[in-house]
């Protein structure tokens, strides 16, 4: 596309409700001068401080650094050199596009800074694509797909008492804790007017939400605004806050040498794009940022039916099968499920082998001594029961001890050392091998084909580390390709069965990005075994990923009551359905409470695929006394309220957009409340709810008039 010629001087954009404002300087230098929901106020940058405002970092192989860097990505050679080359300014199926181009005069490298809108959505994706079109080959150390500074620079009052900085924190059965900081209270204070320390957040390995979510909101009490990212990556990333010219500034991209083992050689006429960033402004804070993430996460997902028809999934394994399924314990499970009202049903670990399975796994065959008259007779049996029958898989690993590790060689696997990569008794397979997709491509067909399953589970319990030494110049470049073959594999299965739902869990939600979740249409968010522990979980994810793409396992005890099974049931409600327990063995009473949940889940599971989430208490963290989650469509609000502990049985929960109308209030779930009450103060703009007992959870719906 033509490039447009630009003089020297300062463009403002507005689009979509952002406010983006860059600057050429007569020497070329080209600065990001602001990117946000208000307009910019010139005022709030000195000239002094320009020099600061960079649009892009980028540290080549044998190139100084300047100011006091420290291990901050800051001050980055080229990235000073860079000068203006050129802008395109286009439209396309998604909305406005701009790209920024920027060259270095002595190594001939080019950048390209892609900002990507979204028409009625206040989100851009970004990234950078750098060519080399110098005569040397150059070394990649670090490129920016965002870089920004000032954001502290609006409203009154020091960064220290303004800013904050919103995280969700990770870990296996421990997913979603979100956390709200002052920049101090993570150990950056504002002491002087630049310094060596960042606040650096990384993941680095093929678990992309190991132990932090790739996304995080940093608002500004003062302004009223808030801006907000998801790094778009199923591998390593990295994103930092420093600080310069006496102004915040933030670094967000894929992975670098410094923190995640990556580093790119870049010979003359080679082009490397980095990881996509969605970044995002709104006026208000968590909440509003949560709003404008779900129509974006809406927007860029991969078409497919699933994400409007929501069907209930069983599944056999959480506190259930546990990994066991036989014909004979699966009988009276899948008449139990297609009984409650289930959709799909899913045989979960260990169908391929006929005892300890964990380190043989690769094969994929059903085990005879599981399923005597063949794995076909079961998955049968399921669909003449009126559901979508489905199949556990770990399709990225193969066991130590695997049958199928016969037709491998090492090609096949990440090497680091000239050794195997090994984490948890399995070897890590590599996308980018022919033979490795041709054996993927034979069992998804074989399972869709042959088998007639409908449903996958795709599971994913190692994580790889820091990548492999394989036709790579880094161990993190061989991951990176790793990485971006496996999303070409999984878009070459999709466009081959469209209808295939592929569910991605790994240990839970260690792979919770919008890499993967542009393409997979649900997401297991947890392995949680304590239905009371999993609502703050529940609670939490809305602003992680879609409602509709967020998978919670309900799971009725055998010995439990009833508050058990509605409390269970109430988890999953306004998110998707992934029944388990041991439904056959509940008493009817408790039988009947679950088909209860899933007939009404069925009546609003419509409103669910298009709602936006609401916090009237704020995102949950555990070890709070009470939790909300609503969801709100139209005329409708959906309200999930759980009292895990404390001694107040009564709650007001704060509707302030909702003051002064006229709202019905009921308990949709149970139907049969007890002495459960609730009443709309719209004086107040309060929902007041009571909740006699602790572990306990009710469905609330209100509708205006």
């Amino acid at each position: 596309m033509e490039k447009l010629a630009t003089a020297a001087g300062i463009t403002k954009i507005e689009e979509n409700g952002l406010h983006l404002v860059y600057e050429v300087r007569e020497n070329g230098d080209v600065l990001l001068l602001h990117f946000g929901a208000q307009s910019w106020v010139e005022e709030s940058i000195t000239a002094k401080q320009k020099d600061g405002f960079r649009l892009m970092e980028l540290q080549l192989t044998g190139e100084d650094r300047a100011e006091y860097h420290g291990r901050t990505h800051r001050a980055s050679q080229p990235g000073l050199r860079m000068v203006y080359d050129g802008l395109t300014d286009s439209r396309n199926e998604f909305g406005r596009k701009l790209v920024l181009g920027l060259k270095d005069p002595v190594t001939g490298v080019s950048a390209l800074w892609n900002v990507q809108f979204y028409d009625g959505v206040a989100v851009a994706r970004c990234w950078t694509e750098l060519v080399n079109e110098g005569g040397e080959e150059v070394g990649v150390e670090y490129v920016s797909s965002f870089a920004l500074t000032g954001f502290d620079k609006d409203g009154g009052g020091d960064r220290d008492d303004k800013v904050t900085l919103t995280l969700a924190h990770n870990a296996w059965q421990s997913e979603l804790q979100w956390r709200t900081y002052t920049l101090p209270e993570l150990g950056m204070s504002h002491l002087i007017d630049r310094g060596s320390k960042r606040l650096a957040f990384s993941n680095t390995g093929s678990w992309s939400a190991a132990e932090l979510i790739p996304m995080a909101i940093m608002s500004n009490t003062a302004s009223g605004e808030s801006l907000f990212w998801q790094i778009e990556h199923n591998g390593s990333w990295h994103w930092e806050l420093t600080d310069q010219v006496d102004r915040l500034t933030l670094l967000i991209s894929g992975p670098t040498e410094h923190d995640n083992h990556w580093w790119l050689k870049l010979a003359p006429g080679e082009i490397f794009v980095s990881v996509p960033v969605a970044i995002g402004a709104v006026e208000g804070g968590v909440e509003e940022a949560a709003e404008q993430l779900t129509v974006y996460r809406r927007r860029i997902r991969r078409e497919n039916d699933d994400n409007k028809l929501l069907r209930v999934i069983f599944n056999d394994y959480m506190n259930c099968l546990w990994g066991s399924p036989t014909t004979e314990k699966l009988i009276p499970l899948i008449d139990a499920a297609a009984d409650v009202g289930c959709e799909y049903f899913c045989i979960d670990a260990g169908w391929y082998a006929p005892g300890e399975w964990w380190d043989g796994v690769g094969q994929w065959l059903p085990s005879e001594e599981r399923f005597p008259e063949g794995i076909k007779y079961v998955l049968d049996y399921i669909r003449s029961k009126g559901m979508i029958p489905g199949l556990w898989l770990e399709l990225e690993v193969m066991g130590i001890n695997s049958p199928k590790l016969a037709d491998t060689d090492d090609s096949w696997f990440f090497m680091r050392h000239g050794k195997r990569v090994k984490d948890r008794s399995r070897y890590q397979l590599d996308y980018r091998n022919p033979a490795v997709i041709a054996h993927a491509d034979e069992v998804i067909r074989r399972l869709v084909e042959d088998y007639g399953v409908g449903y996958i589970k795709m599971d994913y319990n190692i994580n790889a580390g820091v990548g492999t030494e394989t036709d790579a110049d880094s161990v993190g470049d061989g991951l990176l390709q790793h990485n971006r073959a496996y999303l070409a594999w999984l878009d070459g299965v999709f466009a081959r069965y469209p209808e295939l739902v592929i569910e991605n869990c790994s240990s839970g939600g260690m792979r919770m990005d919008y890499s993967m979740l542009s393409r997979y249409s649900i997401q297991s968010t947890s392995d949680q075994e304590d239905y009371v522990k999993y609502a703050s979980i529940a609670a939490g994810a809305p602003a992680v990923l879609t409602p509709e793409q967020a998978a919670v396992w309900s799971y009725p005890l055998r010995e439990g009551d009833d508050e058990e099974v509605i409390f269970n049931m109430v988890n999953a409600l306004l998110l998707r359905v992934h029944q388990s327990g041991h439904l056959a063995e509940l008493s009817p009473r408790r039988r009947e409470l679950v088909k209860e949940a899933l007939d009404y889940y069925k009546t609003i599971r419509g409103d669910i695929r298009e709602a936006l989430p609401v916090w009237p208490l704020g995102l949950p963290a555990h070890g709070d006394d009470w939790l909300s989650l609503g969801l709100r469509r139209g005329d409708k609000l959906y309200l999930a309220v759980w009292r895990i502990g404390g001694e107040a049985s009564e709650l007001a929960l704060p509707l302030p957009e909702l003051g002064g109308k006229p709202l019905a209030a009921r308990c949709a779930y149970p139907a049969a409340a007890g002495d459960t009450s609730c009443s709309w103060d719209a004086a107040a703009a309060e929902l007041r709810v009571t909740l006699p007992s602790s572990r306990t959870a009710r469905l609330f719906e209100l509708s205006l008039g």
